[in-house]
């Protein structure tokens, strides 16, 4: 796809560019190109290139560069034209534009005292704590023969009490899809499974198979317990990205349940005052 083409399909949206007028030299944040005499910064294409569609995320990092000054281009000149047509003086564009300050204020601030803040030892100190409230879950490894009628089923039993190996007679007999891996299930704790396929599982020592076939809505099972344990909690790094929203989530509910209470707020129409108490009241539970 041609950069031309590229800069049509564009689709940028939070990011309010606005004029930078004059000509002082700036070597950290230099200027990179002019519209209509307007500069163009290289902290803008920062902004640019974060707010490209995701597609341009597999561009190299010099074709996403060229790709976001093709954008601001385009939206300054596009800008310029529009201040010519004087959109910039209408009500409309007022509203929105006070809107748009208002929430990069917000993002201002929740960057500066939600997402900043978080160290990793904050991280692993939650990730210690949801460790220390959750207990251990029993999971079991097993392995099972499914069967169409329960004479066939008990046929099979019959074969296992007479020493016959479990996997092999999975991989001949049975009709499920794990036949190949001769029944093998892997690990699974409780709620895995189907209630009537668990209820036995789990009262089966490592070793053990059931000594009747299980009815489930899949047909007759014959279930083997291989291992029992109890799941091991996750590795910090495989979850540090959950637990950095975690974190995140929950600073910025207090941020804004310390800001609402400093903030006179009143709901003028009835029905959404309503709605809204609702939704503020569950979310201070």
């Amino acid at each position: 796809m041609r950069l031309s083409q590229l800069a049509a399909t564009f689709f940028l949206t939070s990011v309010a560019f606005l004029p930078i007028h004059g000509h002082a030299a700036d070597e950290a944040d230099p200027v990179v190109a002019t519209v209509a005499g307007v500069e163009i910064r290289a902290s803008e294409l920062t902004l640019a290139e974060g707010d490209l569609d995701p597609q341009f995320s597999r561009l190299p990092d010099e074709q996403r560069r060229v790709a976001a000054l093709a954008a601001v281009i385009d939206i300054k000149t596009l800008a310029r034209k529009a201040e010519a047509e004087k959109l910039d003086q209408t009500e409309e564009f007022k509203k929105l534009m006070d809107f748009q300050r208002d929430r990069a204020l917000h993002n201002a601030i929740f960057k500066s005292m939600v997402v900043d803040p978080v160290s990793d030892a904050d991280l692993k100190a939650r990730y210690e704590k949801e460790i220390a409230a959750t207990p251990a879950e029993e999971e079991i490894s097993a392995r099972h023969i499914l069967l169409e009628t329960e004479d066939a089923a008990k046929a099979v039993l019959a074969e296992l009490e007479t020493g016959k190996d479990f996997a092999e007679l999975a991989k001949e007999k049975s009709t499920g899809p794990s036949a190949a891996q001769g029944g093998e299930l892997g690990f699974f704790t409780k709620g895995r499974m189907v209630p009537e396929f668990e209820a036995v599982a789990f009262t089966l020592q490592p070793g053990e198979y059931a000594k009747e076939p299980v009815k489930t809505q899949f047909g007759w099972h014959v279930i083997k317990v291989e291992e029992r344990r109890e799941t091991a909690a996750p590795a910090f790094e495989e979850v540090a990205d959950q637990v950095r929203q975690v974190v995140m989530r929950e600073r910025y509910a207090d941020l804004i349940r310390a800001a609402r209470s400093e903030t006179e707020i009143e709901v003028l129409d009835a029905d959404l005052k309503a709605a809204y108490d609702a939704v503020s009241q569950q979310q201070q539970q």
